[in-house]
């Protein structure tokens, strides 16, 4: 949605809050899941984005902030069955307070053309998540598409009932990555029609990157732990 006024207008505060600081490295350390976990905290970022085996440690973190949890699920392939997507989002979101669950679609079959599959293994998910009042974000790997292919992914996110339409993993290999360009979050947006919100990550990076997808009208930025100290500079 378009903001009452320009990101460069925008406080510390108001930019923040459109960021789910990624904390998703799988070498990270403890100490390192605490480190960035806080520093978002600390900036009062949206959330934070983590793996589910860091659950415990980062629940424990936000509780009393202003910042959730956001966390990934069947990440970063999305090639679980429908019935493992199911109950890996049951089990985080009957255990703890999460206020998004983001999941990886099925991407090989969108660029597959199986549109009605990809559908229904979303909408699988989004029930459940639904029922605990989480948000469902859904990454259709966006690196990996052509525009056409966008425009199907974002709507099958729509004929789901999901709340965000999501580009990137951040760890797509095999192409060049581009992530949430202008272009790729403008197709999503026009492809969801106002029904859905859209998140970009993927290569957000600078300060005039982030400004710009804020005065377009994005929802969310996943922006990675090293970007969100410089997106923020004032």
């Amino acid at each position: 949605m378009k903001p009452a006024k320009k990101a460069a207008e925008m406080t510390v505060a108001e930019l923040a809050s459109y960021i789910d600081q990624s904390v998703l490295k799988p070498e990270f350390t403890q100490d390192d899941i605490k480190k960035y976990t806080q520093e978002g905290i600390d900036f009062g970022c949206a959330t934070i984005c983590i793996n589910p085996a860091s659950l415990d440690l980062v629940s424990k973190m936000v509780e009393g902030t202003k910042t959730g949890i956001c966390v990934v699920c069947d990440f970063p392939f999305g090639l679980s069955t429908t019935e493992s997507k199911v109950k890996q989002a049951e089990e985080y979101c009957s255990k703890y307070k999460i206020q998004d669950l983001d999941i990886v679609a099925n991407y090989g079959q969108l660029r597959s053309g199986n549109l009605d599959y990809v559908t229904k293994d979303i909408k699988a998910v989004v029930d459940v998540c639904h029922k605990y009042g989480t948000q469902v974000k859904v990454i259709i790997e966006t690196d990996s598409l052509d525009k056409q292919q966008i425009i199907d992914g974002t709507k099958c996110a729509v004929a789901a009932g999901a709340d965000f339409i999501k580009s990137s993993t951040g760890f797509f290999t095999g192409k060049e990555n581009v992530g949430a360009t202008v272009e790729v979050v403008q197709t999503m947006m026009d492809a969801g029609e106002g029904k859905i919100k859209v998140k970009g990550s993927g290569c957000i990076r600078t300060q005039e990157h982030f400004f710009k997808l804020i005065d377009m009208g994005i929802d969310r930025m996943g922006i990675g732990y090293r970007s969100t100290p410089v997106v923020l500079k004032k």
